[in-house]
């Protein structure tokens, strides 16, 4: 009897066959392909932007909300970024073959920890297309094959993109199948993509509660588990409230509509009275809408937060804010609502920042500033997959080093055991 491949299985067959050309690439050879591949997206905007608009006016007719719309929407600027982005991954070093350690052993025997590719790296994700380009670049440079699955709102923009990479890919001497979009329209490519174990190497979500949730306890293909972010800012009793309204404002207001935005605002008691009616105003002035707490509620124009509205990740002009009577009590709400991606405190005291920044267990703890530097290009990664959550093999924004894996390379002249 001839059993079927099923198409997703035959795109990660043809993905593992061009993987392993990839892991054999210099870094000569995929640094140009990722130059070919930004001027062939600046080349086809308009034919990106044409398939993005198709994209972006279906999901408006369809009752998409604005901060989605916006995560959906390319423009000029945009696919000038994405390009840009291929670039600074070019100009990155090459990661592949990095010593991590090394000795001679005893007996004579060389031992070598060296960082090698994952090999096939699938990637599902939600709305934004310009992922599209920088996972496609990241995985390059890390010399994986990838196997992509944007969300069916972003379905022609995708299609499109992948299109360009892959023609240029291969122009630039690689085989097209390192980048892949993978086949077919509905939920099923999904649940085949996570169960393609043996096929994928590793699953990379990225995108809502939901879409993570679902990849995490669905798949049996390994998982880096991602990108949400219910982020807060604690403002502690010897803040500078100048500085400290100024990086609520950023943190919320810079946009709303990604993971590293503050969706949480926590004020120390001792300086309630003075802090509480500033940030308020203020956030309203941006035209935020702050849930807050009891404290928080006796002031005109803030709602009555409910336990939900502090465990929500709102991608929008919202914010949950809660007045607390330590510093202690801070951490015990952060760590009873994060999602252990961003958290950050403002103070003027070093014992305060020090305490915080132990007790506090997510992947980044930031110290008087936005919670909007937890990205792979702010901390001069370039170009990021996305920013893990978890704790094992990477945490935080996943640049090229963590897109790799290792292996021991050992070297002997004829020893014996």
């Amino acid at each position: 009897m001839t059993s079927t491949v099923h198409p997703v299985e035959a795109a990660a067959l043809r993905a593992r066959t061009a993987s392993v050309d990839l892991a054999l690439a210099t870094r000569a050879t995929k640094d140009a392909a990722l130059h070919a591949m930004a001027e062939a997206l600046e080349a086809a905007t308009a034919s990106i932007l044409e398939a993005n608009a198709a994209d972006v006016d279906s999901a408006r007719a369809g009752g998409t909300p604005d901060a989605l719309l916006d995560r959906l929407r390319l423009d000029e600027a945009r696919v000038r970024g994405m390009a840009d982005g291929l670039r600074d991954v070019a100009g990155l070093a090459d990661p592949v073959g990095e010593v991590v350690r090394g000795s001679t052993l005893a007996n004579g025997l060389e031992l070598r920890q060296v960082r090698v590719p994952f090999g096939v790296v699938g990637i599902i994700y939600e709305a934004r297309p310009n992922v599209t380009a920088d996972a496609a670049g990241i995985c390059l440079k890390s010399g994986n094959a990838v196997l992509l699955r944007g969300s069916s709102s972003a379905l022609r923009s995708n299609t499109e993109i992948v299109r360009v990479l892959r023609e240029a890919a291969a122009q630039a001497g690689l085989p097209a199948d390192v980048v892949q979009l993978v086949p077919g329209e509905g939920h099923e490519p999904a649940k085949v993509l996570m169960r393609a174990r043996g096929l994928v190497d590793v699953l990379i979500p990225r995108g809502g509660a939901g879409l993570i949730r679902s990849v995490v306890e669905e798949s049996t293909v390994p998982v880096i588990e991602t990108g949400v972010g219910n982020c807060h800012v604690y403002v502690d009793r010897d803040a500078d409230l100048d500085q400290a309204l100024a990086i609520v404002l950023n943190a919320k207001t810079h946009r709303p509509s990604v993971c590293n935005a503050a969706e949480s605002l926590l004020v120390h008691a001792d300086v309630a009275e003075a802090f509480l009616p500033r940030v308020v105003d203020a956030l309203r002035g941006a035209g935020v809408t702050v849930h807050g707490d009891e404290r928080f509620a006796a002031l005109d124009g803030v709602v009555a937060a409910t336990e939900e509205d502090f465990d929500t990740e709102y991608l929008s002009l919202d914010i949950s804010a809660a007045v607390v009577p330590d510093l202690d009590a801070a951490v015990a709400h952060i760590r009873q609502h994060s999602s252990g991606h961003t958290e950050a405190i403002v103070t003027r005291s070093l014992e305060a920042a020090r305490r915080f920044t132990a007790a506090v267990d997510s992947a980044a703890v930031i110290v008087n500033a936005s919670t909007r530097f937890t990205d792979g290009g702010e901390f001069g990664f370039g170009a990021e997959i996305g920013i893990s959550t978890q704790k094992l093999h990477a945490r935080g924004p996943m640049g090229l080093p963590e897109m790799t894996s290792t292996k021991y390379v050992v070297t002997g002249d004829g020893h014996l055991r």
